[in-house]
């Protein structure tokens, strides 16, 4: 059973939201701006939505996490959303996950009553079986997505009056819907547009009307009343009852609850942050082809009003190592298995390996601007697609390479087909070290010799040397073990200042976060003086509130004007590094100030304004969600041995988390 109804007390999400209108003549409810942090995020592994607290889906992308929006008023007023709410009602009572779930309860107290709102993105058992899946390139499982957005409603106490105002716009809000009726009478209609091949179904208890694009229901709950309304674009029915709906409600909170339960975590207080992390990563992979987005949003703005907007709905190669590392430590290796198959896929298949993929492999993500679209918070552009793709990038050898070597070890197997792969990477890290590229950050102000990018290069070879030995190719790996050595020897004469820290490129002395990543890859010991430098020189110099900047951008051409917010991954690496460093207390104050600026329902954008603790850029952020979990085991498994063994000085602790490449 579902746990029951709730009339619990007032979350995050009921705190103030800024002032700053879409547009002026919506009514309250639509014409507030919600804050990215109170958002609620689902999905099924195919299609991901984000929730308003005040019960309106604002952005929803069928039938993939990239395809055109049907709902996108998060980036415009005009570009459809989903709502159920009380009447003249804006501000709920509570809003949560049921616990290890990805359904969200809207809790609403009015003056007459209580209802309460359960939404969820269905799953249901694995139903190719007579006919095998056009998409799923991955092992089957024991579930599938029905592509049913499922929202019940029920009077817990008193009456209400209830809403529903469903308008999908089609195509990035460019094609209005037009509505039919169906077969079942007022409780069912078909939402098409010119030109689309998408077909909505609305099915529900309530009466519905058809006013232009929109779909309208209102009636008046008494307690132990109960309705569902029922959004499908598959092939799977929707469900027709309220029995049946709740049935399929019950079967997806089971489905990620037994899913959870597969994970470890440790038995903490910080826990919660650790499941909530591992979900939101769960429901940003591409269950088809195991891909990880690196976000479910485009063009939530880096800063508000500002043009640093872009499309994160695609695979990072970066991305690779930190999502391995993350789900093999916490347990879940079906899912990181599946992500390195992703990796093995388009390693296979190209001959040069960019730095992202879309979620299926597709090479091609061409960038344009929607100017129809004001975008969140009057932040223009809206951009679609990310020309970072075509980019000279030299990390994506080391992500691919520390990846490979990392699933090796852990696996306790090498894939026969990788080594041809991995042969191949290595020698375009020797081919391209020595050049100057775009680096982690992807700057559009010109190539630089960036020491994070040349890092990297080391760590492609220095781990292609590790997989020879392993596979008995000893010629190889002593040529690349002193390659690997040529490399490290030239970021230690060119990427370190008088000081002894490690600059952001070669040819300055400013300092970038990337560098967090020395100690954490093992490029040198954690007890080396330069990583000690460079670590505490970071937390003091490149932070605001304690809060990592990726770099100051009066010191970088990253090719844009304006400020930008903290990087909360950074702000994450940091944490790590001080435990690698033995500063303990430091790190451990430091994590827990990042937990207690999580979102309403403990989700993290890109960015963390470091003056307001308001969250920017795309949301829920993969990256950061990784970066976490990383820091928090760090801390943990380090508080056990301080703890453990209190006399012991600081300073002689070694990490409490080894890279495999240890």
């Amino acid at each position: 059973m579902l746990p029951p109804m709730a009339t619990s007390k007032t979350s995050k999400s009921q705190q103030a939201a800024p002032s700053h209108p879409v547009g002026n003549t919506a009514p309250p409810h639509q014409a507030r701006l919600v804050p990215i942090a109170d958002y609620g995020f689902l999905s099924d592994g195919e299609v991901n939505a984000l929730i308003s607290p005040g019960g309106s889906v604002d952005w929803m992308c069928v039938p993939r996490f990239d395809s055109p929006s049907l709902f996108g008023r998060v980036l415009g007023r005009h570009a459809g959303a989903f709502r159920i709410s009380p009447v003249d009602i804006e501000v709920p009572a509570d809003v949560r996950y049921l616990p290890g779930t990805m359904i969200i309860e809207t809790s609403w107290g009015t003056p007459t009553g209580w209802i309460v709102v359960r939404d969820a993105l269905l799953m249901g058992p694995w139903r190719h079986e007579d006919t095998r899946s056009k998409t799923h390139r991955r092992t089957p499982t024991d579930y599938d997505a029905e592509h049913v957005l499922l929202r019940t409603v029920r009077c817990v106490s008193g009456e209400v009056q209830v809403s529903m105002e469903c308008e999908p716009v089609f195509d990035y809000g460019r094609k209005t819907a037009s509505w039919d009726y169906t077969e079942h009478g007022y409780h069912q209609g078909q939402a098409t547009a010119d030109g689309e091949d998408l077909r909505l179904t609305l099915t529900t208890d309530l009466r519905l009307g058809f006013e232009g694009g929109q779909a309208n229901a209102r009636t008046l709950l008494k307690e132990g009343d109960t309705r569902f309304v029922a959004l499908s674009w598959g092939s799977k029915p929707p469900p027709l009852t309220y029995a049946e709906a709740y049935s399929r409600q019950v079967w997806t909170a089971h489905h990620w609850q037994h899913w959870l339960a597969r994970g470890k975590f440790p038995d903490h207080p910080w826990r919660t942050y650790l499941q909530r992390s591992a979900l939101t990563l769960k429901g940003l992979t591409y269950t088809p082809t195991g891909a990880i987005a690196a976000a479910g949003t485009t063009s939530l703005p880096e800063t508000l009003g500002g043009g640093r907007n872009y499309d994160y709905r695609y695979t990072w190669m970066r991305d690779a190592t930190f999502a391995l590392w993350g789900l093999y430590s916490i347990g879940f290796d079906w899912e990181a298995l599946d992500f390195f198959s992703f990796i093995a896929d388009v390693a296979t298949r190209d001959d040069h390996v960019q730095i992202m993929y879309g979620i299926a492999g597709e090479r091609e993500l061409d960038e344009y601007e929607l100017d129809h679209l004001p975008g969140y918070a009057n932040s223009r552009p809206v951009r679609i697609g990310n020309a970072a793709y075509n980019q000279q990038q030299h990390d994506v050898w080391g992500a691919l390479l520390d990846s490979v070597y990392l699933h090796a070890k852990t696996a306790d197997h090498l894939d026969g087909r990788m080594w041809p792969i991995l042969n191949k990477q290595v020698d375009e890290a020797l081919k391209h070290w020595r050049e100057p590229d775009a680096g982690i950050w992807e700057v559009r102000g010109g190539l630089k010799h960036f020491t994070s990018s040349k890092i990297m290069c080391w760590v492609a070879v220095d781990r292609g040397a590790k997989l020879a030995r392993i596979m008995g190719e000893t010629g190889k790996a002593q040529e690349w073990e002193l390659a690997a050595e040529e490399i490290k020897e030239d970021i230690l004469t060119h990427g370190v200042d008088k000081r002894g820290v490690f600059t952001q490129h070669y040819d300055t002395t400013a300092l970038d976060a990337s560098l967090l990543l020395a100690p954490l890859l093992r490029f040198l010991p954690p007890d080396d003086p330069r990583i000690r430098a460079t670590v505490l020189a970071i937390a003091d110099e490149l932070t605001v509130h304690d809060l990592v900047l990726r770099y100051k951008v009066e010191e970088t051409d990253d090719g844009f004007s304006g400020e930008e917010g903290s990087f909360t991954i950074c702000s994450f690496w940091l944490v790590s590094a001080l435990c690698e460093i033995g500063e303990y207390q430091r790190a451990r104050k430091l994590c827990a100030k990042l937990l207690s600026f999580a979102g309403a329902l403990n989700l993290y954008g890109e960015e963390i304004d470091a003056h307001t603790g308001q969250h920017l850029g795309n949301f829920p952020q993969a990256f950061t969600h990784l970066a976490l979990i990383n820091a928090v085991l760090h801390v943990i498994k380090l508080e056990a041995r301080h703890h453990h063994d209190g006399n012991r000085q600081e300073d002689t602790m070694m990490s409490s988390q080894p890279h495999p490449a240890d």
